[in-house]
């Protein structure tokens, strides 16, 4: 870690990586540790395990995020520059022009096609509650907590009530000293002055600019509800879609079948699920709104890697906190299974034939674990000759 990286090194390794980073969060973590640990030694195991902890106990896109922190800690603020910007562009253009597409022709979303794809995110959302649950609620305490938050929230589902049953869940976890993963040894970060400060400072500025009242459908609606989607989602890509689906299909701005293709279109492209985010600022507000809502959606997580750097070294020493941090993950658990039947369930499976589609293209992807870019066109061309 002594070598410093340049801009231009950090920006292609990260590009090939966007181009080619297939199968979302838990599997960009596995690219990033061949990558930057075997191959290239940029990281030891011990140091590579303690970003990505960290990065899973922020809000935010938890695999972004890490390789945010790698771009940083080689190339300083440069490299997590550059590491960003390779990692996010070729999934965010794809997105925004599929959203232009559907913005030129709109009865698109109409079709069978569209059916297929809104079948198949039922069964990547399914697949990601069985896999999250068991990584995040592998006993009887945490697996209660996230019943409980999916109670919650199908009982009274607004973005309120979300935020209130995350907090429960941390609490509970604080109290009832939740057993949290063990913290590595290994991570020296070379962090200092008071720029952490100034960066947690203007995330809870901008989190707070974020609940003032803006007209929907305005750019500066967009910027609010991408940036409180952002900094409120624990757990990664997945879980943003019950965030912007109460802002987006709930305000009337996004109808739930176009919004469920893009969500769908987004499992079969390379790089981070939140460039979901370029698709609906696309649709939303063309050019503009596709490059303010990428911007808004990440910048809570940029903020917070670079102001929870430092922090992390206190936070690996106090078990309590990290309670209830175990406890926030576990109520994500609950918060993707609620989501996972409103609105997900509710808008695509209507019929035996859409059960009977969820479950084939579940077997696909859980037991002979066809890769997601494979199965998204498949099911959208499957559709359309079903639907």
């Amino acid at each position: 870690m002594s070598e410093k990286a340049s801009f231009r090194e950090v920006f292609a390794i990260f590009l090939r990586l966007g181009l080619t980073s297939f199968g979302g969060p838990a599997a960009h973590l596995g690219y990033f540790h061949d990558e930057f640990v075997r191959r290239r030694g940029w990281l030891s195991e011990g140091a590579y395990g303690e970003v990505v902890a960290l990065c899973q106990l922020l809000p935010g896109p938890a695999s972004s995020q890490t390789g945010l922190a790698i771009g940083f800690l080689r190339g300083h603020y440069r490299g997590a520059l550059a590491a960003w910007l390779a990692f996010t562009l070729p999934s965010a253009i794809l997105m925004a022009l599929f959203a232009f597409g559907l913005s030129l022709w709109p009865d698109a979303a109409e079709g069978g096609w569209v059916s297929g794809l809104k079948l198949f995110v039922v069964a990547v959302v399914g697949h990601a509650v069985w896999q999250m649950g068991r990584n995040l609620c592998p006993d009887a305490l945490r697996q209660g907590l996230a019943l409980m938050v999916a109670v919650i929230l199908l009982l009274a589902g607004s973005a309120l009530i979300q935020m209130a049953a995350l907090t429960l869940a941390g609490f509970v976890g604080f109290m009832r000293r939740v057993p949290p993963s063990k913290a590595g040894e290994a991570l020296s970060l070379p962090v200092q002055g008071r720029r952490p400060m100034v960066f947690a400072v203007a995330f809870m500025l901008l989190l707070l600019a974020s609940f003032l009242p803006a007209e929907a459908g305005s750019m500066r609606w967009l910027a609010a509800e991408m940036y409180r989607s952002g900094a409120l989602v624990f757990g990664g890509g997945h879980v943003v879609l019950p965030w912007l689906q109460e802002g987006f299909v709930g305000s009337g701005q996004v109808s739930a079948d176009t919004f469920l293709a893009g969500y769908g279109a987004a499992q079969a492209v390379p790089g981070p699920l939140f460039t979901f985010s370029a698709f609906l600022g696309g649709i939303s507000g063309g050019v503009p709104g596709a490059v303010l809502a990428l911007l808004a959606v990440f910048l809570p997580g940029v903020l917070l890697v670079f102001a929870g750097l430092p922090l992390w070294q206190w936070l690996r020493r106090h078990e309590r906190a990290r309670s209830a941090l175990a406890g926030v993950n576990a109520g994500v658990v609950g918060l993707l299974l609620a989501a996972l039947y409103d609105p997900v369930w509710t808008s695509a499976v209507n019929s035996p034939a859409g059960l009977a589609f969820v479950l084939g293209t579940w077997w696909a992807l859980s037991v002979a674990r066809m890769p997601v870019w494979v199965l998204a066109p498949a099911c959208a061309a499957l559709g359309a000759l079903l639907f």
